[in-house]
């Protein structure tokens, strides 16, 4: 099917043939992730939308795409209005919207391995009051339509040894046993990728960018696991890494056997976990107690092997984002760079560093205004030239066998405008009032991101993405629960041994935008004459920030401070590992302002 309107015709006639007035297409998987799979990737199918997070509803007559403020400009580019109408979450929502324009009497038909439990129930409740009904159906629409599906990733598991992770499967499970003791639980079900590559000390390739497998899991109360993942996933190696007290089946049987607990209380975490694990589970004449996937803060919190191995991959991929500002220094003036040789060119000097295992996210590679658009991803027909008088915009992390880093670093090519030099300078001014941030035990991430925005939005300015996400252990750049956001989360208490992003911006529509990110680790901070347990952050990525794009009159004598103690920690941590042309680089770009 060669265009949009024919897959969204193809939809319709499939809807027709399945009694149904409606679907709802959500980007996600089985397992509630973040990035999915190709053969998962059904939105980006009928829509051409390439984002990370989004949903659309088809009618009969309308259909609509629901985006965050993140995609706002992007949706607009990649999908056609005159096949579907933009919606603004959480300005709305798919409920609110199905309540309005569904057809009274409608069936309109979800998947539900694809939905959370309060979703459905919210969704249903809209309905109803329109005579409408929500229906479950067996086998996805849109895979009946499909026709070049590809089929889920078969690449092997590997084990993720306990030298990187720092603590044992068996000593993870043991934990997770003694807390289902402690909830009166039987069993916990584990969906979320992460949970499982977390907890059993396996990594693997079924998505792009998080080595994780396409698997699922159940945890007992006696410290034994089940783990169901496709048997062409498995080999000796792996089989002894999970050793006898992990019984391994067929992914296809998981479905059946969450009927075999009748008379059992199970965990499901009604977050993470579908509405169809709970109802099979409800079924089976289980005791559902939905709480939160035991893996989660645990796998939050990392140990001191985790953070002893993040430092290094940052120290090295730092070095590689130097190389590329050195390059991007000398070349981008030249012409005849591009955001797509931009972004192969920094693949390329992180792959030289011989570790990487692949990147961490598609690099966002933003050009003049495409750089305003905040997950930006280039493609030929998006690619624009690296031109003086703008600003460039490259937003990138690794996958690095002991850490995954997440880096923006927003660059002058040329002489920048005052007004680019101002609006850089608030953002940086509040990056650095969140680096320095000092917060009693117990602070929520949403109690400080006013921090972050707080010299925007006393020029009436803003941005319209959170502050700060979690990153994992050779795991997923997005981890929760702890978040830097006044919405969509940031309720989750920080804890030292949390990683965050410190990742303020600001984006121009049409002509161009900033952000300025490194990670931060959350560490127990000693306050003189403090009557309660204090914490703060240690950043933990090191590159130059573009000194030309500051300006230095907005700037406090402690900002300014801030600012020379990290580009002397920069040329710390990055200058032993640089030479020539490029360490000499270095050197001035972190000069002392």
């Amino acid at each position: 099917m060669s265009t949009y309107q024919d897959r969204l015709n193809a939809l319709r006639a499939q809807l027709v043939r399945d009694r149904l007035d409606g679907f709802v297409v959500p980007l996600t998987d089985e397992h509630m992730s973040e990035y999915v799979g190709a053969y998962a990737q059904r939105l980006a199918w009928l829509t051409g939308f390439q984002g990370s997070a989004g949903s659309a509803v088809v009618l009969p007559e309308q259909a609509a795409i629901f985006v965050d403020g993140r995609y706002t400009l992007q949706v607009r580019e990649q999908v056609d209005g005159a096949l579907w109408q933009y919606e603004s979450v959480p300005q709305t929502s798919i409920a609110a919207w199905l309540k309005a324009h569904a057809p009274a009497g409608g069936r309109i038909g979800y998947d539900p391995w694809l939905h959370t439990r309060s979703w459905v129930e919210q969704a249903s409740a809209a309905l109803a009051e329109k005579g409408a009904q929500l229906v479950a159906v067996d086998t996805n629409p849109i895979d009946l339509v499909w026709p070049d599906r590809p089929a889920p990733s078969d690449a092997r598991l590997v084990v993720h040894d306990d030298r990187v992770a720092g603590q044992s499967a068996a000593e993870k499970r043991q934990a997770m046993a003694d807390w289902l003791v402690e909830k009166k639980a039987d069993a916990a079900v584990l969906s979320a990728l992460d949970s499982i590559a977390w907890t059993f000390n396996i990594r693997g390739k079924d998505v792009d960018r998080t080595p994780v497998a396409l698997a699922y899991a159940i945890v007992h109360a006696d410290a034994t696991a089940d783990l169901y993942v496709a048997p062409e996933k498995m080999d000796e190696a792996v089989t002894k890494h999970l050793g006898n007290a992990v019984r391994v089946h067929d992914r296809a049987a998981f479905a059946d056997a969450l009927a075999g607990f009748a008379g059992k209380s199970v965990v499901a975490d009604p977050e993470r976990a579908v509405a169809a694990i709970f109802e099979a589970l409800d079924n089976g004449g289980a005791t559902v107690l939905p709480l939160r996937d035991p893996a989660i803060l645990p796998k939050a919190i990392k140990n001191p092997v985790e953070i002893a191995g993040h430092k290094s991959a940052q120290a090295r991929d730092g070095a590689a984002l130097s190389r590329f500002l050195h390059w991007v220094s000398v070349e981008a003036p030249k012409g005849g760079q591009t955001e797509m040789t931009a972004a192969d060119r920094l693949e390329a000097f992180r792959k030289d560093t011989g570790l990487l295992e692949d990147l961490s996210f598609d690099t966002i590679s933003g050009a003049g205004p495409n750089g305003a658009v905040v997950h930006y991803r280039v493609e030929e027909k998006t690619n624009r030239p690296i031109e003086t008088g703008t600003l460039y915009l490259v937003d990138s992390g690794g996958q690095y066998r002991d850490g995954t880093t997440d880096v923006t670093r927003t660059l002058a090519i040329g002489t920048p405008t005052r007004e680019m030099q101002e609006r850089f300078t608030l953002v940086l001014k509040g990056h650095i009032a969140l680096a320095r941030a000092v917060f009693p035990v117990g602070t929520r991430g949403g109690q400080l991101d006013i921090l972050a925005r707080q010299f925007l939005w006393a020029q009436g300015l803003d941005y319209a993405h959170g502050t700060g996400h979690g990153v994992g252990s050779f795991l997923s750049v997005h981890e929760g629960p702890q978040r830097i956001a006044t919405f969509g989360g940031g309720d989750e208490p920080l804890q030292a041994g949390m990683i965050l992003s410190n990742e303020p911006g600001y984006y121009k529509t049409g002509e161009y935008g900033i952000r300025i990110e490194n990670l931060v680790l959350v560490e127990e901070r000693a306050v003189p004459g403090a009557e309660k347990p204090m914490l703060g952050f240690e950043t933990l990525t090191f590159a130059p920030i573009d000194r030309h794009l500051i300006a230095l009159d907005l700037l406090s004598a402690d900002e300014r401070t801030w600012v020379d103690a990290y580009h002397a920690k920069v040329l710390s941590v990055v200058g032993p590992q640089l030479d020539g042309d490029a360490k000499a680089w270095l050197e001035g770009a972190c000069a002392p302002l």
